[in-house]
């Protein structure tokens, strides 16, 4: 038997990795290299992020039906090539800003008085750039989940599929790992803006190579006889294959509107609206956070080692977390379904420890324990997010996976964009008050942290709940 299907699988690693990457660059430049040249607070970075989560959001809505449109070859090729001219072209605000407030260059901007009109008019217009270049990424980014979830739809079976889904989606964390050792240095030494072009430019290389590899099993000359059929061994006979072949052939997706009269989809919705956020919320603020909390800012070797480990727990844990419901559908004999949901309920545990992570960073005075407790809280996101977005090809048709996908994650985009809202003006209002604003023994910017983490916390379980509520049993979508 050929084993095609993860060199597929390792495309999609690729491609997830220098999605967060393009995705990183700005957390990682943004504390040290842009918020002083630009004159912003914590509130201009969040509803910067903000808004890539909502547009983000309302991209995704459309990108899975878009993929489902174009196919996935196609699809994934439009959507990495825009995503990627969108990171480019981030290097471009500090120019346009320059020029438009009618100053020469980096050193104009940052030798403003801080408060000033003129502060004010920079810090204003370079927002508003930083938000156009933001939502090209995401418009483009919002096709990457929808096209991966479809090929690994198309090319796993039912039972390694959130394996399958759990190797690529480990690309979040190791670009979230690579992030810290490669960006910080490439913007000390060539400058912020160099760092979005060079990473940004990953993406064209890419493309190169899903042009030539990629293609639907069925058809792919690298696909042999033996492969193709433990890919579609989820039909008990030949004569059953035939019938869904046939049947696929002729099946349409479910109209876009009449995917929201089922549960699942709402099971769905609730999963990514409610853990999406804490996810970006570390993505995002962790650099930020160890900046200001323990001095050690990501150009310094302390935050890049920080960072580092953080992610590097990510990886490692996660990867297990495609594995366990193999475990129980193989060793077990559960259906895909309660197996994901029971490995779920698993990892809506990890998040947990988020909640010691202030307080001991802090009793300890170490950024040591907030690293490796981040770093658990993210590992259990990105094990329940393989397998949550598995349950979509489980229960609907392949025809409607990417739509489906596209919606939660637009659910998703919707709940980060609160969460990244509330994060930034919290930050920046708990840093203003002073001792005036406690929570639970904390004052001040820290007691903002801790609320956010307070929330991170128990957001997974509250999730599982939720969608086990909606769908308590296995229960395909039939059209």
């Amino acid at each position: 038997m050929t084993n095609w299907r993860w060199w597929i699988c390792s495309l999609l690693f690729v491609a997830t990795t220098v999605n967060y990457l393009d995705r990183q660059v700005l957390s990682l430049t943004y504390e040290e290299f842009i918020k002083p040249e630009f004159h912003w607070t914590d509130a201009h970075y969040g509803t910067i992020t903000s808004f890539f989560s909502i547009f983000y959001a309302i991209c995704c809505l459309f990108a899975g039906k878009f993929v489902d449109w174009m196919g996935t070859k196609r699809g994934y090729l439009i959507a990495i090539g825009v995503w990627s001219a969108g990171a480019c072209m981030h290097a471009a605000c500090g120019w346009a800003t320059a020029h438009m407030t009618g100053l020469e260059g980096a050193e104009a901007l940052r030798a403003v008085e801080a408060g000033s009109r003129a502060a004010l008019a920079i810090s204003t217009t370079s927002v508003y750039l930083f938000m156009l270049c933001r939502g090209i990424l995401a418009l483009g980014e919002a096709g990457n989940f929808p096209a991966a979830i479809k090929v690994t739809a198309e090319y796993f079976p039912k039972k390694d599929r959130a394996f399958a889904t759990s190797i690529f989606n480990a690309g979040a964390s190791v670009g979230a790992l690579a992030a810290p050792l490669v960006i910080p240095p490439l913007a000390v030494k060539l400058g912020w803006e160099m760092a979005f072009i060079i990473i940004g430019a990953l993406g064209f290389i890419w493309m190169f190579f899903w042009a030539f590899m990629y293609d639907k099993p069925q058809k792919s000359r690298r696909v042999n006889a033996a492969e193709l059929e433990y890919i579609q061994q989820d039909e008990e006979t030949e004569a059953a294959q035939k019938a869904a072949a046939s049947k696929a052939a002729a099946q349409k997706a479910i109209p876009f509107i009449k995917c929201f009269k089922y549960r699942q989809t709402w099971s769905f919705i609730v999963g990514k609206f409610l853990t999406d956020g804490v996810w970006w919320f570390f993505l995002f603020w962790a650099p930020s956070y160890f900046s200001n909390q323990f001095h050690a800012p990501i150009t310094s070797g302390l935050g890049q080692a920080l960072i580092f480990t953080l992610y590097l727990i990510v990886t490692v844990v996660s990867i297990g977390g495609g594995y366990l419901p193999k475990v129980f559908v193989d060793k077990k004999g559960m259906n895909p379904y309660a197996g994901r949901m029971l490995a779920m309920l698993i990892f809506a545990f990890f998040p947990l420890a988020s909640l010691f992570a202030q307080p001991l960073g802090v009793h300890f005075n170490s950024p040591w324990w907030p690293a490796v407790l981040i770093g658990l809280a993210a590992a259990g996101h990105q094990a329940w997010s393989a397998n949550l977005f598995s349950t979509v090809g489980d229960m609907f048709p392949k025809s409607t996976i990417a739509t489906i996908t596209g919606i939660g994650a637009m659910a998703g985009g919707v709940g980060s964009m609160i969460v990244q809202k509330v994060a930034g003006n919290l930050f920046t209002y708990a840093e203003n008050a002073g001792d005036a604003f406690t929570f639970l023994s904390f004052s001040g910017k820290p007691a903002g942290y801790f609320v956010m983490f307070c929330f991170c916390g128990i957001a997974y379980l509250v999730a599982w709940i939720l969608m086990r509520t909606l769908v308590p049993k296995y229960k395909p979508i039939e059209e």
